[in-house]
């Protein structure tokens, strides 16, 4: 005859509370910051930084034209002025949602974690008042 294997459901409450859910809960946010740091592709962006906006750059010319030769160094490093202007706001913008990704999973998973004292003070703060 099989033997029936009874557990406590407080036990495997408390179990899944604090230690399935929260394992979880991690990793779902390492994805997120995963994902955040795949989308703003931020260290990318620091690599290229300097780099012309949209890899538009200009031939300098074959003769020796030194108002061509000027138009084009100037055409070159306007462009590469407007790629860092615009590579600092998106780097600046991608670190700021990766912060608001560690705090908001740090208030989650804190939030998940305290819950149930929560609940259950909510509950003596109703009966007493």
């Amino acid at each position: 005859m099989a033997q029936s294997y009874k557990q406590n459901i407080v036990l495997e409450w408390f179990s899944w509370q604090f230690y399935e859910m929260p394992g979880f809960l991690l990793f779902v946010w390492k994805n997120y910051l995963r994902f955040a740091t795949n989308y703003f592709s931020v260290p990318l962006l620091l690599k290229t930084f300097l780099s012309p906006w949209r890899r538009y750059s200009w031939v300098y010319p074959k003769g020796f034209d030194i108002m061509e030769i000027f138009s084009t160094f100037i055409s070159n490093i306007f462009s590469r002025f407007i790629g860092a202007i615009i590579r600092t706001f998106l780097i600046v913008f991608g670190l700021l949602f990766q912060i608001f990704v560690l705090v908001a999973g740090l208030i989650i998973l804190l939030f998940w974690i305290f819950m149930p004292f929560l609940i259950v003070m909510g509950f003596i703060f109703c009966l007493t008042y």
